[in-house]
């Protein structure tokens, strides 16, 4: 039987919005798996969790550059954020930005990359400011859409300066339309994407192993009935499931009555040409980071003291 700590029910409460003690039986029932427990829950009909996935836990900015056909995104952490509000930590953000334009979308070849006019590369900026401030910082990821024709939305949200946020999309539109439509619906596309986190286009850009999994959480939460029936929920399931995650699918913000499908299609006459979505990029930032608890510095000084906080 594994140690079930109090940490470990406040990460998987965190995870999930299940009650405390739900959450201390999920961490019994798995031996103290987290991911585990996370399905134990939802199976259960206890927890939230595909809507609580990749909570933020990280300090830094996302930054978005975007040069008409080419765009990138990148993710620079830091301990605090006081550092992201500092003018040299944005200002090394930003240029890495449209460095990472030139790139391979990779965050060694953006390490490696020379500042325009310096021999200095962007790993030894990095640490540069690191030394200056005082605070530990790191590239975590960058990444790179282009089209050959169309363009490339982007959007930052929760913005601290231009380009700078902390969430950021990008959207590859293409089609030989209007521009000025393409921007404008790349645009409120990208909005959505914040809004509502979509993990694919469509459906078959979800991997096998997710599905499986969701399949395998219907069936248990069904289990006893017979596999004829069974097999019309897990389909059935599977198409909500499509409605919610896939961004086609997906009711648009700014108009919940329409699919975001639709929306592309009804733009394609105002544009003059078909258009077509076909990839998309969202950064939050901090997702997936484990982030420190701050000490409870008075619950230390009692205990330091032999008495209570």
């Amino acid at each position: 039987m594994a140690n079930i700590t109090a940490a470990m029910v406040k990460e998987l409460r965190d995870k999930t919005s299940a009650g405390m003690m739900d959450c201390k039986t999920a961490l019994n029932e798995t031996n103290g798996d987290i991911e585990a427990a996370v399905d134990w829950l939802r199976k259960k009909g206890l927890s939230k969790a595909a809507k609580k996935a990749g909570r933020v836990a990280a300090e830094g900015l996302v930054a978005v550059e975007s040069s008409g056909h080419t765009a990138t995104i990148l993710e620079v952490n830091s301990e605090t954020d006081f550092v992201a509000r500092n003018d040299q930590f944005q200002a090394f953000a930003r240029e890495a930005a449209k460095i990472a334009l030139m790139g391979d979308g990779s965050v060694e070849a953006l390490e490696a990359a020379h500042f325009p006019g310096s021999q200095t590369t962007v790993k030894d900026r990095l640490q540069e400011l690191i030394a200056t401030i005082g605070e530990n910082m790191t590239l975590r990821r960058v990444a790179k859409l282009q089209v050959q024709k169309g363009l490339i939305a982007s959007y930052t949200h929760n913005v601290v300066s231009e380009g700078l946020g902390k969430i950021g999309v990008l959207v590859a539109l293409e089609s030989e339309g209007d521009v000025t439509i393409l921007g404008t619906l790349g645009r409120q596309i990208a909005m959505h994407i914040a809004a509502t986190n979509p993990v694919a286009v469509d459906a078959s850009g979800i991997d096998a192993a997710t599905l499986e999994r969701e399949s395998a959480i219907l069936r248990e939460k069904n289990a006893g009935k017979p596999e004829n029936v069974l097999q019309k929920i897990v389909e059935s399931g599977l198409k909500s499931y499509y409605k919610e995650v896939t961004l086609l699918e997906q009711p648009f913000v700014h108009d919940p009555s329409k699919t975001v499908a639709q929306v592309l299609k009804e733009a394609e006459s105002k544009a003059g040409k078909p258009v077509t979505l076909k990839s998309f990029i969202r950064y939050a930032l901090g997702e997936g980071i484990e982030k420190e608890e701050a000490p409870d510095f008075a619950a230390e000084v009692a205990a330091a003291a032999g008495g209570k906080a």
